[in-house]
Formats: structure tokens, C-alpha cells, sequence
């Protein structure tokens, strides 16, 4: 047993890891991970451009590859990784799915995530192909499509479910955002109700971004203000108070009663921008039920060597309540609303440059350049 182990059996928080490459696939250390107690996997453009860039692990690959549309081979290298990770984490998702028909959760787990083109992102229908191309590609139970929670993005999401297709959620930040998400989801299953497919078998998370949030509140507050590094875990709160209220409304307990999996919150960007931070001030503190951590590797094994995760500002309906109040204490001159607003410009404007960087990596290794 590891602390992972730990994280999910004792506190019911789902620990998923924010990586995905090619060569953990072949010589085993995603597996490895999986026995360790890890339960997901996301990526993001990011993530695979780094690993394109440091690893040979793709030039095989790339050097066989059968178009010279950078985004065609990478659609196809990167589907392929997912699905090898899908299988990887089979067994484990099996197993959640059997303990979510017998009523031990709420939700099935074992998925990974593989992302939308991030020049989709303002794209309603467009983003809705690709989706359904995706999932279709990589032809596993526990695929998720990472679609943005742009205001485009939010009719995606409603049809994508519609379609009886998983989907994360990405780019969250600010708690109306999150509030339109939940109402999409809601829609969603209700049209893939319609439309007679398994509700049960339809997972959805979504990605609240937590660490950019202090990284640009605590850039308007004067040095050695006692509010900086705390806003982003404060709005994780009241996210998840949301989250509760949600499950108990009508309309999702309707939902409910015809099979279906709650949509968990997770929490994504968890690794401290500010070095001065402690290295698990967004895991340590945010662990709660029907949650999911998803982390980098640096932080993953943070987790595995030091997680104390009893000391969770989410523990208790009272422990929430007072950490979520931390919000009011915002000056005046601080608006999070325009603050989150930035930040999910900023983070579909970077997503969409590691895109274009990935793009000319490949062009340039299928150029031999």
C-alpha cells in the first residue's frame, strides 16, 4: 500500500497522473504507477510537445509515417499512445466500473484524457467532429475527450454526451464558468438519455484549475500579504460546495436514479508556481470525496513520499465553508472575475501555441530537419 493507495481507499480522492509518454509506455513506468496507487492519466499539447521534443521514443514512428500533415501523424501517434494507455489502465477500470454497478461510488475511474485541436476551441461544431473522431480512434471504454470550457465550448460538451462520449472538461477557472459546465453535463445525459444510451456508462470530469489562479491573484496583493496562496484553494472550496449542491438537486438526482455517474471535479494544475510554496499546498489541502488530483510527475511522487492528506481544508461541511469565505476577503480593487476571465484567455492562447509548437517539432522530424 502507498499513499496513493491511501488517498483513495481512506478519503475518496481519485490520484491521476498529468503525463503521458511514449517510452513509460514501453518500458513499463506507467504501469508501474498504476501499482502505485495512480488512477488516471491526462495530457494536453504541453505535455505530449515536451515529450516529442526529449524523447527518441517517436522517431521510429515518425520516420514510418504514412502523411506529411504534421497534425494527421500527430492526431495518429497520439491516439495510439492513449489507447496503450487505456489498456494499461483496463483492469483498474473494469474493477471501478463493477464496484460503480454494485453502489460502492458513484463513478467509474481508469481513464485517460486526449484533448480536442486547441484551434478548435472557438469552434462549436467543428470541436464536436473532432470529438467524435477521437473517441472513435482510439476505440476504448476509458477514453476521455478533454474539451475546453469555452462559452463554444459548452455546446460541445452537451452534444459530445449527447453522444454517449466521455468527457474532461479542461480550462476551468472561475466558479460560473464551472456553474455552465454543470448545467451542460446535466443537458448532456439528458439528451444521451434520449437518445437511449447507457447513462452508466458515460463519464465526465471537470478540470478546475487551481495554482495560475494564485499566481496571478498574488501578483495584485502587496509582498507579504497573508491572502497570497490561498485564493486559488478558497475557490477550490466553493467549487466543490457547488459540486455538492449540484449532486443534491433535482435535476441531477433525476439523472441519477436513471444510472448515471456523478461528473467529479478535478483539480489540474496542481504543482506550485511559486517555488517558496509548499510542494503539496494543492494536494494536501484539497483532498475530498468524489474529487480527482491530477499531477505532475514531480508532484505525484511528492504525494507518494510525504502526502498528509488528513490535513485537508476540505474535510468538514465547516472546514469548507470557512476556507471558501476566504474569497470575501479580497480587496475591493482584486476582481476575480476579470482575473479568471484572463486566465481562460491565457490558457487557450498557450495551449493553443504548444499545438502549433508540437506541429512544427513533427514537421521538422518528418523533414529530417
Amino acid at each position: 500500500m502507498t499513499r496513493l493507495h491511501t488517498l483513495f481507499d481512506d478519503f475518496g480522492q481519485s490520484p491521476w497522473i498529468d503525463n503521458i509518454r511514449r517510452d513509460w509506455l514501453e518500458d513499463g513506468t506507467l504501469a508501474e504507477l498504476v501499482t502505485k496507487g495512480a488512477r488516471g492519466v491526462t495530457s494536453n499539447p504541453a505535455i505530449f510537445a515536451k515529450a516529442f521534443a526529449t524523447s527518441s521514443a517517436y522517431d521510429e514512428l515518425l520516420a514510418s509515417a504514412s502523411s506529411s500533415d504534421p497534425e494527421v501523424v500527430f492526431e495518429r501517434l497520439a491516439s495510439a499512445d492513449v489507447r496503450d494507455a487505456c489498456d494499461v489502465l483496463g483492469a483498474l477500470h473494469s474493477q471501478s466500473c463493477d464496484d460503480f454497478d454494485r453502489g460502492l461510488r458513484r463513478y467509474c475511474d481508469g481513464f485517460v484524457s486526449l484533448e480536442v485541436s486547441p484551434r478548435l476551441a472557438r469552434d462549436t461544431d467543428a470541436t464536436v467532429v473532432a470529438a467524435k473522431r477521437l473517441s472513435s480512434g482510439v476505440a476504448r471504454p476509458n477514453v476521455m475527450i478533454k474539451i475546453p470550457a469555452t462559452r463554444e465550448g459548452l455546446s460541445a460538451i452537451t452534444s459530445v454526451l449527447g453522444e454517449g462520449i466521455n468527457v474532461n472538461v479542461t480550462l476551468i477557472f472561475s466558479l460560473e464558468r464551472y456553474d455552465e459546465v454543470l448545467q451542460a453535463w446535466c443537458a448532456g445525459l439528458e439528451t444521451a438519455h434520449e437518445n437511449g444510451h447507457d447513462l452508466g456508462r458515460i463519464a465526465s470530469v471537470a478540470s478546475f484549475f487551481v495554482s495560475r489562479v494564485d499566481a496571478a491573484v498574488d501578483k495584485l496583493l502587496p509582498v507579504g500579504d497573508s491572502l497570497r496562496g490561498s485564493i486559488a484553494n478558497a475557490q477550490v472550496a466553493a467549487a466543490y460546495q457547488l459540486y455538492l449542491r449540484w449532486m443534491a438537486s433535482d435535476r441531477v438526482v433525476a439523472l441519477l436514479a436513471q444510472g448515471a455517474q456523478v461528473q467529479r471535479p478535478l483539480w489540474a494544475s496542481t504543482s506550485p508556481k511559486n517555488p517558496s510554496y509548499n510542494d503539496l499546498l494543492y494536494v494536501d489541502s484539497i483532498v475530498a470525496d468524489e474529487t480527482v488530483n491530477t499531477m505532475p510527475d514531480a508532484t505525484l511522487d511528492a504525494a507518494l513520499d510525504h502526502g498528509n492528506f488528513a490535513e485537508s481544508l476540505l474535510a468538514t461541511p465547516a472546514s469548507i465553508a470557512q476556507t471558501a469565505a476566504i474569497l470575501d476577503r479580497l480587496p475591493r480593487d482584486i476582481s476575480l472575475d476579470q482575473v479568471t476571465d484572463q486566465l481562460e484567455r491565457d490558457g487557450v492562447d498557450s495551449f493553443a501555441s504548444s499545438y502549433e509548437e508540437l506541429l512544427t517539432i513533427i514537421s521538422s522530424k518528418l523533414t529530417g530537419q
